[in-house]
């Protein structure tokens, strides 16, 4: 077996401690408060109808929005391209993930990427 020729702190992490995911949970919480701030308010209000928070699962900035009934679902639906635009602000690539009611179907998602346009 050969030797990597990275020092110990260029090797990938295999295992984040306890430090790192308090770290993360701050960092979650945080984004949350601005995100809410930087929204518009009709987008505040349709947030605090439904449960909603960030993750960063696999490394994706991730709102995740968990609607209590079929209005707020269909509302959140409504106001996507706001919601989305309001992430932009945070993240080159996001996601949304939209979960309706219980036992009223799938949880549905949405990349949301920005790109720079390099024209000259």
């Amino acid at each position: 077996m050969s030797k990597s020729s990275l020092y110990s702190d260029d090797l990938p992490i295999y295992q984040i401690s306890i430090h790192d995911e308090l770290l993360l949970r701050q960092l979650e919480e945080s984004v949350g408060k601005k995100f809410f701030q930087a929204c518009d308010h009709i987008s505040r209000n349709l947030l605090t109808s439904c449960h909603w928070y960030f993750s960063t699962n696999t490394g994706v900035l991730t709102l995740e929005i968990i609607c209590h009934n079929r209005e707020s679902y269909w509302l959140v639906h409504n106001a996507l391209f706001q919601l989305g635009m309001t992430l932009t602000k945070f993240t080159n690539k996001g996601k949304i993930n939209i979960h309706p009611p219980k036992g009223e179907g799938k949880p549905w998602s949405m990349k949301v990427n920005t790109s720079v346009d390099k024209t000259d």
